[in-house]
């Protein structure tokens, strides 16, 4: 079987940057998928479906393609926290995160439909975050402006003075797509990252 196109179902320059990294050429498309939360759906089953409706979207119009959704919630006390899109949200998100821990639940799915191929994971991360006081989340803010990330903070930058900990088997996870499972699916799916 020839070797299949890598498709990214995201529009996140995010999970652009750490598809990158592998070294495979790849294309981005957007999945065109509504990311509203059902009714009782949980952070983490939130992430899953998403995951694989924005791969299943792409897959419909590429099925001889590989294709990766990725989906990232963050839950603090078993509610989502988004991305705050303003700094008035953003503040009130790391003043309810301060001294607290949140789990990111960040999933992924692979499909290749030609292939009847499809791979999901779930990869959380607990990240405790310090006793955070309001000149802090200011200077944060004003220095980042993470207004497109959820729970209002970039690990990968000056967000990881915000932190106490960050608890994951895959780092890569926390940033938007989890690299070590991605890698392994994509082997399963008959594209790997050190032989192509």
């Amino acid at each position: 079987m020839p070797t299949p196109r890598l498709i990214l179902a995201s529009t996140s320059r995010y999970r652009r940057d750490l598809l990158s990294r592998l070294r495979m050429p790849f294309t981005v498309e957007a999945p065109g998928v509504d990311e509203s939360r059902r009714p009782g759906e949980a952070p983490a089953q939130l992430a899953q479906r998403l995951a694989l409706e924005k791969a299943r979207a792409v897959a419909d119009r590429h099925p001889d393609a590989l294709v990766i959704g990725s989906d990232q919630v963050a839950d603090l006390d078993g509610e989502p926290i988004g991305k705050p899109g303003t700094r008035e949200r953003a503040v009130a998100q790391l003043r309810s995160m301060s001294g607290r821990s949140v789990t990111f639940h960040t999933a992924v799915a692979v499909l290749r439909l030609d292939a009847g191929y499809q791979a999901q994971a779930l990869v959380p991360v607990v990240v405790r975050v310090r006793r955070l006081d309001e000149a802090e989340i200011a200077r944060y803010l004003d220095a980042e402006q993470p207004y497109d990330c959820a729970g209002s903070a970039k690990s990968e930058t000056l967000g990881i003075a915000l932190l106490d900990a960050i608890e994951s088997d895959d780092p890569t996870a926390l940033v938007g797509l989890p690299l070590i499972r991605t890698s392994a699916m994509l082997r399963a799916g008959g594209l790997d990252p050190l032989r192509s």
